[in-house]
């Protein structure tokens, strides 16, 4: 994954790859044939630091297919100093690969459910009905960002000014 050289002291190659496994949903962008962006949350799956997206939606299937612009956002956090992301830009293939495409639903199943999950086997069933795909996401530039360890707790300040300084914002009537 090419990256600016901040983006790789924020994001080095293990961190991104531990912090995209760790990530249940990405925002997946991909260019419509009449223009239009289309955008979706999806899932994902990262293996040997491979990303592969899996696709239910006709949409983002026949834009992957045709070759379009794809871009991928996972990011995280509630305020500034819990903000973090990966915006990551590049191409997509189908799987084709058998031994591959047979581990997919397993690394779904570890991923997103539990022995028991409620809608496991609805979810299976569905993909089974929709003819689910499986596209590897290729990053041509990653751009990242990491408030966790940049930023610095706000802390108050006290200032003493010399004496007969006044505010500047504070107009005193004459």
């Amino acid at each position: 994954m090419p990256d600016n050289r901040i983006t790789h002291a924020v994001f080095p190659p293990a961190k991104r790859w531990a912090y995209l496994a760790g990530a249940s949903t990405a925002r997946v962008a991909s260019l419509n044939e009449d223009g239009t962006i289309y955008l979706s949350p999806l899932w994902f799956v990262v293996r040997e630091r491979r990303l592969f997206l899996v696709i239910d939606s006709a949409r983002h299937g026949e834009n992957f297919d045709a070759g379009r612009v794809v871009t991928v956002l996972v990011d995280q956090g509630e305020e500034y100093r819990s903000l973090s992301g990966l915006q990551l830009h590049g191409t997509v293939h189908q799987v084709e690969d058998e031994v591959l495409l047979a581990e997919m639903p397993g690394l779904l199943f570890d991923k997103y459910f539990h022995v028991g999950h409620p809608h496991a086997d609805s979810y299976f069933e569905f993909g089974e009905w929709s003819g689910r795909r499986y596209y590897e996401f290729v990053s041509t530039k990653t751009v990242g960002w990491d408030s966790r360890e940049s930023t610095h707790p706000q802390s108050r300040e006290r200032r003493l000014l010399p004496p007969g300084s006044v505010d500047r914002r504070v107009r005193v009537n004459d």
